[in-house]
């Protein structure tokens, strides 16, 4: 879901690419772990300060659990307020409008999913200036920090795939065949996150990649399961390890395994989900597990934003790289099993960094 290019135009201001060879050092460093953030209070700064989010596709729980991590991390901070929150329902141009509005009323900060990619970036260029720090987070841009926007806090695909590698190695004893999911043909960040994949499996010459392209699932159960379904028909039971870039997706290959009586390969997800967590612990009970890793508390990942809007805003220094992962929710091979919630919604991210009372009050809204 990231990706990063520097572009220091000959006729670009020295300032511009300066702050564009800042972020090159950025991206250098280790990402962080999601659930290993630093404390904010040093960076709420004294003047208030209005944050806005927006949000391409908002609605599902994974999408209000974000809404709640971002209040609970504000709330360290006296002088914060979440004070306006847009859900442009897919819809790229009600996206663009609410930044330009949220923009136009003078709000301090402005944090928006980067659900539309590259094609926001005319959005965040207009809306950044002026007081206002825009910060779109989650993939990677290619836009100018500084300029196009103040800061592009990220989640680090390419770790991620690299981490899917080891993994497969230390579950499979450094022995199979292995595939990965991604979303639509051409997606950007499955090819990231394929790109770590590959990296990683460079280190284990006895792990075969079966196809040299991420399988197309568009992040759809339907799709999802039918892209599945094809693989089982294809290659059986020689399938000894899966890799996918969403919980979803992860969840509707397990069915289709399962459904189809086929052995069920390892599977490393991230993003995974109370569904899928809830089948995988109800199948170690009834003695058919599979090897499962499960990388989560991508909620949380607006807390980083929310910390380098603040330290651009305010001008202040933050020890705290732009590029974050998710932690180790659910690994087989270390006996770590993830939650499951009879109450909770079946989409529900149990992972999340809220407090368990806060959590358990946005379920029950």
């Amino acid at each position: 879901m990231s990706r990063f290019n520097v572009r220091c135009l000959v006729l670009q201001l020295a300032t511009s690419c300066v702050l564009t060879m800042a972020s090159l050092t950025a991206v250098a460093q280790e990402p962080a772990k999601v659930d290993q953030g630093i404390d904010i209070k040093p960076l709420c700064g004294s003047q208030p300060i209005r944050v806005a989010l927006v949000d391409g596709y908002g609605g599902d729980t994974w999408r209000k659990t974000t809404v709640a991590e971002l209040k609970d991390e504000a709330s360290a901070c006296d002088n914060l307020t979440i004070a306006g929150y847009t859900d442009a329902g897919g819809n790229r141009q009600a996206y663009n409008a609410a930044i330009n509005g949220y923009a136009a009323q003078g709000y301090e900060i402005i944090l928006a999913f980067t659900d539309f990619g590259e094609a926001a970036i005319p959005a965040y260029r207009r809306a950044n200036g002026n007081g206002t720090t825009m910060v779109p987070y989650f993939n990677q841009l290619s836009g100018r920090p500084g300029f196009d926007y103040a800061v592009n806090p990220y989640q680090d695909s390419y770790a991620i795939g690299q981490t899917y590698a080891q993994w497969m190695a230390k579950a499979l004893d450094g022995q199979g065949n292995v595939l990965m999911l991604g979303g639509p043909a051409g997606a950007t960040s499955s090819s990231i996150f394929l790109k770590g994949f590959k990296k990683g499996l460079a280190a284990h010459p006895g792990l075969k990649l079966l196809d040299q392209n991420f399988i197309a699932t568009n992040w759809n159960p339907a799709d999802a399961q039918k892209a599945a379904a094809g693989l089982i028909a294809k290659y059986g039971d020689r399938i000894d390890g899966i890799a996918s870039d969403f919980g979803v997706t992860a969840l509707a290959t397990a069915k289709a395994f399962q459904q189809s009586g086929t052995r069920m390969p390892a599977l490393a997800t991230v993003a995974s989900n109370n569904e899928l967590n809830c089948l995988y612990r109800q199948s170690v009970k009834n003695g058919n597990g599979w090897k499962y890793l499960a990388l989560d508390g991508t909620t949380a990942d607006i807390r980083f934003a929310l910390r380098q809007a603040l330290a651009a805003h305010n001008h202040v220094d933050i020890d705290e790289p732009l590029g974050v992962v998710p932690y180790v929710y659910a690994d087989s091979t270390t006996n770590t099993m993830p939650a499951c919630s009879k109450s909770a919604p079946p989409d529900a991210d149990l992972s999340s960094l809220l407090p368990e009372n806060k959590l358990e009050a946005l379920f029950s809204q």
